[in-house]
């Protein structure tokens, strides 16, 4: 267990641009602040790093909207461009209401929009998810590794709403380097029972920790957690994702 755990933003990170070397900006960040990245920290790294980064983007001139996202559009006075983006990074649509559209992703993720943004991006584009964010994940840590010599873990974190609360929090959409899931089943609780179906995903809760020093607006795009005893091996954001058989609104 923890004793304390500490958080710390890194601050100084400039503007991404697409084919920037986000590990080296980090690392670079990080000595700057007087921060030495040891072995077992977690890095977080927003997904609009990474992203830009990744050169995800979309120019809204590019696209033509089909006539389902031109009518979607009129109905909710959206941009039809931006609704056509959103249904071609759709998988499946889960719900469609008040102009909001709940997608399953081509990762398996169920968030807003398809996680298509155009917060926080210049001009007429819009900003897509990495296309495999456990691989962008493997490749900052790689590169960390490199510019450091620590073994961090590293996780890759978005902005999402939860069915049944209000408000957003961080997950984890992209892992590196741990295990994302902690499974207590078999193991026995303080009153003597046996855990059967207890697994705390501890990759969405470093993710929404990360998420107070980080903020929205604060130009922080990465953050530090050390101290916590993160389980160490070759996890990914996939085993988050829960299977159909298993979920019981689907």
């Amino acid at each position: 267990m923890a004793g304390s755990v500490s958080i710390t933003g890194i601050e100084g990170i400039p503007e991404v641009q697409a084919g920037d070397d986000l590990a080296h900006f980090i690392a670079e960040a990080a000595r700057a602040q007087g921060v030495q990245l040891q072995d077992d920290d977690v890095l977080i790294v927003t997904q609009k790093a990474v992203s830009k980064s990744e050169g995800r983007y979309v120019i809204l001139d590019d696209i033509e909207p089909s006539a389902l996202a031109i009518e979607l559009a009129a109905n909710w006075e959206k941009d039809a461009r931006h609704v056509e983006v959103v249904l071609r990074e759709s998988k499946r649509i889960v719900r469609m209401d008040r102009g909001v559209i709940i997608c399953e992703t081509k990762h398996g993720f169920v968030c807003a929009n398809a996680g298509v943004d155009a917060s926080n991006v210049p001009g007429e584009r819009l900003l897509l998810l990495p296309a495999d964010p456990d691989a962008s994940a493997a490749r900052i840590r790689e590169g960390l590794k490199s510019e450091t010599g620590a073994d961090v873990a590293v996780i890759v974190s978005d902005t999402f709403g939860r069915p049944w609360r209000t408000g957003y929090t961080e997950v984890a959409i992209g892992v590196a380097g741990m295990l994302p899931i902690i499974d207590y089943v078999g193991k026995i609780d303080t009153h003597g029972r046996e855990l059967k179906a207890t697994w705390i995903c501890v990759a969405d809760e470093l993710a929404s920790a990360a998420e107070l020093v980080t903020g929205k607006i604060n130009r922080v795009p990465a953050a530090l957690i050390r101290g916590y005893p993160v389980p160490r091996g070759e996890g990914t954001a996939r085993e988050m994702v829960r299977q159909a058989e298993t979920d019981l609104f689907r």
